[in-house]
């Protein structure tokens, strides 16, 4: 079992940044391998927005335009995703998920890739 708590989300204006974390609470004391960073916007499917592998292996959503990062600190058990030059349209709840095998090498930006998920934390970007 793993739970995940995400935090670092609020409001900025466009062309701001900010940090999202999320701390892995692992109840089995197994790490999770593979590691995402998923959003959902009003009237909008969730969709993939980061993904990071045991190994380092990163991918991300093409829209993103090179603007995010994702990194993980496994000294301190947690998930990162770094928000810069942020634009109205990434406004959205922001939540973490998390799986025991390594990432897919296809779909690793798919909900039905992951087990565990995070109850999100909301960016609101104005204009």
């Amino acid at each position: 079992q793993v739970r995940l708590v995400e935090s670092g989300g609020g409001s900025v204006q466009a062309g701001g940044s900010l940090r999202l974390s999320c701390v892995i609470v692992e109840v089995a004391f197994l790490r999770p391998n593979c590691m995402a960073w998923f959003r959902v916007a009003p009237g909008k499917e969730r969709e993939g927005v980061a993904s990071l592998d045991y190994d380092g292996t990163t991918n991300y959503a093409n829209s993103l335009e090179g603007r995010f990062t994702i990194s993980r600190d496994k000294a301190e058990n947690t998930l990162y995703l770094q928000l810069n030059n942020l634009r109205p349209e990434d406004s959205a709840m922001y939540s973490c998920a998390a799986r025991y095998n390594t990432c897919p090498r296809t779909g690793s930006l798919s909900t039905g890739a992951f087990d565990y998920w995070g109850q999100g934390t909301r960016v609101n970007v104005s204009s």
